[in-house]
């Protein structure tokens, strides 16, 4: 939590040095039909005077840093680190910073209609699913998935940011609602889906590839193939799309003199830093010193 919180402290004194007033930046980490994912950056203190919001969109935020008052027609609650901040769709709300300054939160919005199709899959049959609390405390049941989303934004580099927001708002649903995670299905019918799906991945690993996307290729719901791919392979759909770019990145540095930064395009990474970082992690050397061992210059 170290950095997230330095990065919070600079942005206070920052704001302290310039006299200015408190405010909140969101900065978006990633986007997809339905959901969307921001580092908010609060600057707020108790001389700021709190105004009101509304939720747009069903929001899941989880605190990574900082204190602050949030407040609804529900009630109120103080929200600390590790805890969730949770809004319906359409919601009133305000946050105010009456006894300390500054906050930094991981907001995950999901469309009503997106965040419909995961209550579904949670097991909650409502027409218009909405949390009954403005809250979750810090909880066991949580810690892997935010442990996930801590490593994410203090990460340079590629997240999988579809995943964590379908299993965050799932769990989320079901510790709200009393409910207790739903078992994968190996039915042969499902197999089968999620062996096209591998199949499909093999065939284009540098598509444009998504939870969602994959899904409705092979009529699934986002989280049913989330959650069965993962017990099926081993991996989730982001770690084997990622190792599956690596391997045929590393196979194409082996055999041709194609420049590095082409191969990385044309094998789905977006840049070369980022290629070269996730080779490194995965093989122990970078592209270049992996070429010059297998003997392709």
């Amino acid at each position: 939590m170290a950095k997230i919180a330095v990065e919070l402290k600079h942005a206070i004194e920052q704001r302290a040095a310039t006299g200015a007033a408190g405010q909140a930046s969101a900065r978006v980490l990633a986007q997809g039909p339905g959901w969307s994912v921001a580092d908010v950056l609060c600057t707020a203190g108790p001389q700021d005077r709190p105004f009101d919001e509304r939720h747009n969109a069903v929001c899941v935020a989880w605190i990574a840093a900082g204190t602050f008052q949030y407040r609804s027609g529900a009630g109120r609650e103080l929200m600390t680190p590790g805890s969730l901040l949770l809004g319906n769709a359409g919601q009133s709300f305000e946050c105010g910073h009456e006894h300390g300054v500054g906050d930094r939160c991981l907001s995950f919005r999901y469309a009503p209609e997106y965040f419909g199709r995961l209550a579904a899959d949670a097991g909650i049959r409502s027409s218009k699913p909405v949390f009954g609390a403005l809250r979750l405390p810090p909880l066991r049941d949580l810690s892997p998935v935010l442990a996930r989303a801590h490593a994410a934004l203090s990460a340079a580099g590629a997240a999988a940011w579809e995943e964590l927001g379908i299993d965050l708002a799932v769990q989320t649903l079901q510790l709200t609602h009393g409910l207790s995670r739903k078992s994968t299905s190996d039915a042969p019918s499902t197999l089968a889906r999620v062996t096209r799906a591998v199949r499909g991945i093999e065939e284009h690993p540098a598509d444009a590839l998504s939870v969602d996307g994959l899904a409705r290729e092979v009529r699934l719901s986002p989280y049913h193939f989330l959650r069965t791919f993962q017990c099926l392979t081993g991996v989730t759909p982001h770690q084997y799309i990622l190792r599956t770019r690596l391997r045929h990145a590393a196979q194409r540095l082996a055999t041709e003199p194609t420049q590095i930064l082409d191969v990385a395009l044309e094998c789905g990474f977006g840049d070369a830093s980022n290629f070269v970082r996730a080779f490194r992690t995965e093989f122990g050397v970078n592209p270049r010193a992996w070429r010059r061992a297998q003997g392709c210059t």
